[in-house]
């Protein structure tokens, strides 16, 4: 019986490497596929949104006629047109330039601390990715410099902004060689621009799981190594107006890192009994290990501000509802006004490795309703990050906002 389980063993184990290869096959032919349809040639992503004169003027804060005049005057290059002599529309990039122009772009001024925020919980599938690129895709819309750092083995902020883990990153592209012994000095090297103008991305891929272990290694005797990511986050702060960690779904030594490295906090939770009880462990643990930080001579770093938000709510179901309102009692002004709804159209996005910002050609009502979620719920983080700039205390005040 002995020899005929260890046959079925040899027999079985040949017949399930085959398969799981024939199934990876697959999978990575797909995803070409699907990179086909918003790559360019040299297998870049491109951005492939323009912008009316109408939609410019209001993102740069001025009117149609003043953008027509500094065009004429020559402050602003002349407009590409169409054979019809239609205007094409204008790029992010050019919208920067307008707004630079007429002295209206937003972004912190010398002085302001560069926002490192953290969209963490250490449970997965809350929307912990989601949040993050929409967030600094909608930051970059308004004219924020962001940098994204996908601390997350599994990539997903990584494959949303373009670029295949497992074919496109190289081990030491990511915060693997920040973490070795004798590897980077700082992550400098490690940042590489996006399709999106004002937006830079430190990238992961599967290997970047072996930065635990590197970590780990640092820490014994040295507590202070758990430092080491804040370290190398202040050293390309300066860059930016935000940096956005989307760190692993569990309470491993990166995300400790992160915790560390973070002077903002939002934590994504959908409406269930099961998410609402995770965040209340993930709340839990974030004190207890503060505080054996703490005793360990590790100060606890303050953050500027902190939020709950709910994620993938679904305003249909009488649970979410329900669910929601309790969180909102418990969590009260921690806790977003605005929700993540769960929406088909991120849904859609996806399938096309793309954002719902990515999103171009006519405007489904499906699709105005998950943008003016997002808006909405992106606004709101927004004036917290703006909160946190003396420089824009004053006017916020002026607009009763502060």
């Amino acid at each position: 019986m002995a020899a005929q389980a260890a046959l079925a063993d040899e027999d079985t184990g040949p017949i399930l490497l085959d398969a799981m290869a024939a199934l990876n096959q697959r999978a990575d032919a797909v995803i070409e596929r699907l990179r086909t349809t918003v790559f360019a040639p040299n297998q870049q992503k491109i951005l492939d949104l323009r912008f009316s004169v109408s939609k410019a003027a209001e993102m740069a804060g001025r009117t149609p006629e003043a953008i027509r005049q500094a065009e004429a005057d020559g402050r602003l290059p002349a407009p590409r047109l169409t054979e019809s002599g239609r205007r094409e529309g204008y790029t992010l990039a050019e919208v920067n330039h307008m707004r630079d122009v007429f002295g209206t772009r937003i972004r912190r001024a010398e002085g302001d601390p560069p926002i490192v925020l953290a969209v963490q919980n250490f449970k997965g599938g809350v929307g912990k990715s989601t949040l993050a690129c929409h967030l600094a895709q909608y930051l970059a819309l308004r004219g924020y410099r962001v940098a994204v750092i996908d601390c997350d083995s599994q990539a997903s902020s990584t494959t949303i902004f373009g670029l295949n883990p497992d074919m496109d990153v190289q081990d030491d592209d990511t915060l693997l060689p920040f973490f070795t012994h004798g590897g980077a000095p700082d992550l400098r090297q490690a940042l590489r621009p996006t399709a999106w103008p004002g937006i830079d991305l430190i990238p992961a891929n599967l290997g970047l799981y072996q930065a635990e272990y590197e970590a780990a290694a640092r820490l014994r005797g040295n507590a202070d190594a758990l430092d080491r990511l804040r370290i190398g986050v202040e050293g390309i702060a300066d860059r930016y107006d935000v940096v956005i960690l989307d760190p692993p779904p569990a309470l491993g030594m990166i995300s400790l890192g992160v915790l560390r490295a973070a002077n903002a906090l939002l934590i994504p939770t959908p409406p269930s009994t099961v998410d609402f009880a995770s965040t209340a462990h993930f709340l839990r643990m974030i004190v207890e290990t503060l505080e054996v930080l703490e005793a360990h001579g590790l100060g606890r770093r303050g953050y500027h501000f902190l939020r709950v938000i709910a994620t993938k709510v679904d305003e249909g179901k009488s649970a979410h509802t329900q669910i929601r309102q309790m969180m909102e009692a418990v969590f009260g002004a921690d806790m977003l006004t605005a929700s993540l709804l769960d929406s088909a159209e991120i849904d859609n996005a996806n399938v096309q490795l793309r954002t719902v910002y990515e999103l171009s050609g006519p405007a489904s009502r499906t699709h105005e309703r998950c943008r003016n979620n997002l808006d909405r719920l992106n606004a709101e983080i927004e004036l917290l990050i703006r909160k946190s700039w003396p420089s824009h205390r004053a006017a916020l005040r002026h607009l009763g906002l502060a």
